[in-house]
């Protein structure tokens, strides 16, 4: 069996064509999961809700996430209420359906994260906020929020790489994302592991960015504390 690196290297344009599609729906997912996992860590500080937003953690983590689509895509038009109701021409689009599952998976992951970093800040802080007689909402602004993102922004960071390289499951749903695409240049070649390499050199590619993205992040937010 032959290598061959000249069909590798002429396939990169055709892939990248994807990437548009892969990128989209990161940014969505990364947007509406981190609003969804803040009203999550929110809702668990809360009496009445703390409970179904505990279920809906421990669903979303502790089942795939190929499940979670398939149960999104293929059994939700199978309700009428579905077919009949306002989120119907979203939630017929292979595109809105791949968004919504890994927006709800990560929104998932990420409220544990926020939940986390909550833990991490001390009782001694909060009451050092109330002897210099700061409000709740500047406690907030001012203490919690930059501790917790301190202490979250590693493992938010492993999140960000993990939902990328989850986005290669919207191929199963039709959609031509990179992988998506590198499946239908195989279909035409027959040259998975040409092909496929190549898919993988992007995937590393933008995991080095992303990860060096938030390692500069991580770096300028913690430079007060390395001092």
């Amino acid at each position: 069996m032959s290598f061959d690196i000249a069909l590798m290297l002429t396939s990169f344009p055709q892939l990248l064509a994807g990437l548009g599609m892969t990128l989209q729906l990161l940014g969505i997912s990364l947007v509406s999961g981190l609003a969804i996992a803040i009203v999550t860590s929110w809702a668990r500080t809360t009496r009445f809700l703390r409970w179904p937003a505990e279920a809906y953690v421990y669903f979303f983590r502790g089942t795939p996430l190929l499940v979670q689509l398939f149960v999104i895509y293929f059994g939700l038009p199978q309700a009428e209420f579905v077919r009949s109701g306002p989120w119907w021409p979203f939630l017929r689009e292979p595109f809105w359906c791949m968004c919504l599952a890994l927006s709800l998976n990560n929104g998932a992951y990420v409220a544990e994260i926020i939940r986390g970093g909550m833990l991490g800040i001390g009782k001694g802080l909060k009451e050092a906020s109330w002897a210099l007689g700061l409000s709740r909402f500047h406690h907030l602004r001012l203490v919690t929020v930059p501790i917790v993102t301190r202490l979250c922004l590693p493992t938010y960071g492993n999140e960000v790489v993990s939902l990328m390289k989850s986005t290669a499951l919207a191929s199963t749903v039709t959609l031509l994302d990179v992988t998506g695409v590198a499946r239908s240049i195989v279909a035409e070649t027959f040259a998975p592991y040409e092909i496929f390499i190549a898919a993988a050199l992007i995937y590393l590619a933008l995991t080095f960015l992303m990860q060096t993205l938030v390692s500069r992040l991580e770096a300028r937010l913690g430079r007060y504390a390395q001092r």
